[in-house]
This record gives structure tokens, sequence and C-alpha cells, in this order.
């Protein structure tokens, strides 16, 4: 099984952390081949070389290990987006930096982008529900709040769907690698609900000069 950018392959020792790693990595790299509906149980203890007698040890059933490859998915883009910028960066910049690092690494490991916004809905259609609960409050706490909650110029769950509607038609096309070119789409929908459509237009306009230079803004 390929090592992963965001979760980088781990040693063959044996304990119950790394099993259940790698078992989710199997999950993740299966669905992205095969789609969830495909895998099978020895698909998954095959890619996380592990006995069948293990896996069961960590997960009641194939359904159970896709939960929990589908919450590990969204925390490791939570951990990403918040790795991506400093304290000190401004709201716009920091919302940018942050949706550019998700987007380079779900395209480093479609099999990511493909669990979360291909297989997750048609298993699980609120599991994109979850995904939106945890990116959208992430983004709303970067921005000044006024009377407990950030100013909003735009409805953020709108923004959110048109989003992931476009990452999904980049996967159906089989471009999941190259979804970086939607960087300036999508940072603008990133920006605009709480920074307005000029802070969002001039953040997309950074990302286009960012992909076109390979140089981050500020660098």
């Amino acid at each position: 099984m390929a090592s992963s950018a965001l979760r980088p392959a781990s040693g063959l020792d044996l304990d119950g952390n790394d099993q259940r790693r790698r078992i989710i990595d199997a999950m993740i790299d299966s669905c992205a081949e095969k789609t969830y509906a495909a895998t099978t149980i020895t698909d998954i203890v095959a890619g996380a070389r592990i006995s069948r007698t293990t896996f069961y040890k960590q997960f009641d059933d194939k359904r159970a290990c896709f939960e929990a490859a589908v919450a590990d998915c969204i925390q490791q883009l939570q951990e990403v987006a918040a790795a991506a910028h400093d304290r000190e960066d401004p709201p716009a910049d920091a919302v940018r930096k942050g949706t550019t690092a998700v987007i380079e690494a779900l395209a480093e490991r479609p099999g990511l982008a493909q669990l979360l916004t291909g297989d997750a809905i048609a298993v699980e259609p609120k599991v994109i529900e979850c995904y939106r609960k945890a990116m959208i409050p992430a983004l709303e706490g970067l921005w000044p709040r006024d009377n407990g909650g950030a100013e909003t110029h735009s409805d953020p769950r709108l923004a959110f769907g048109k989003a992931q509607v476009l990452i999904l038609n980049h996967i159906a096309l089989g471009k999941a690698d190259r979804l970086p070119e939607l960087l300036p789409e999508l940072v603008y929908l990133a920006v605009s609900p709480f920074g307005g459509h000029e802070a969002a237009l001039h953040q997309s306009q950074l990302a286009t000069e960012s992909a076109t230079t390979g140089v981050t803004p500020g660098e």
C-alpha cells in the first residue's frame, strides 16, 4: 500500500493503533480504486497486511470500518487546514492558505476526496452534513466576531455545497489529481461567506497567481 502524505506508512509493529491505522488506510485506498460497494473485507485485509481475525478485533464489519475512515478523513483535513496558516495571518489569507492545503492534500491522495465526496454520499448522505459541520465553524472562527458570531455576506452552507459539486465533478471526470485547478473558484467560495465579494475576489486572484507561478503570495 502506498504511503500517504497525510498519514505516512508506519512500520510493521503489531500494536492495536498501528493495525487500526493500516486498516483505515486500506479502506480509503480500496474505495479509491474500486468504490465502497465493490470493496470487500478481503481487499481490506490484503491492503492492510493483516488477518481477518485482526480486522474483526478492530471493526464489527465493513460499514463500521468505512464510517471510521470517513471520520478519520475529516480529522486529517481539519489538521491540514489548521497547520497551513499562522495566527498572525489576516482571516482571508488564512482561509486561502487552509483551502489550498486541503485541496493539495486531496489531490495528493485522491482516495480521501473519493471517500468524502463520492462514496460517503452514496453510502450515508448524512456524512456530508458532518463534514459541513466540521468545516464551516472552523472557517467562521477565523473572522472577527460581532454579537456572538462572525458577520455573514452569503450563506456558507450554499458555498460549501457549490464547492462539493465542483470537487465531485472533477473526481467523476477522473481529474482528482488535478483538483488544484479549481483553487481560484474554491478559494472564492471559502472566503466570500464571511469576507464578502471583494475579499473573496482578491484571494481568488492570489490563488490564481500561486497556481501560475508556483510561489505562495507573501513568501
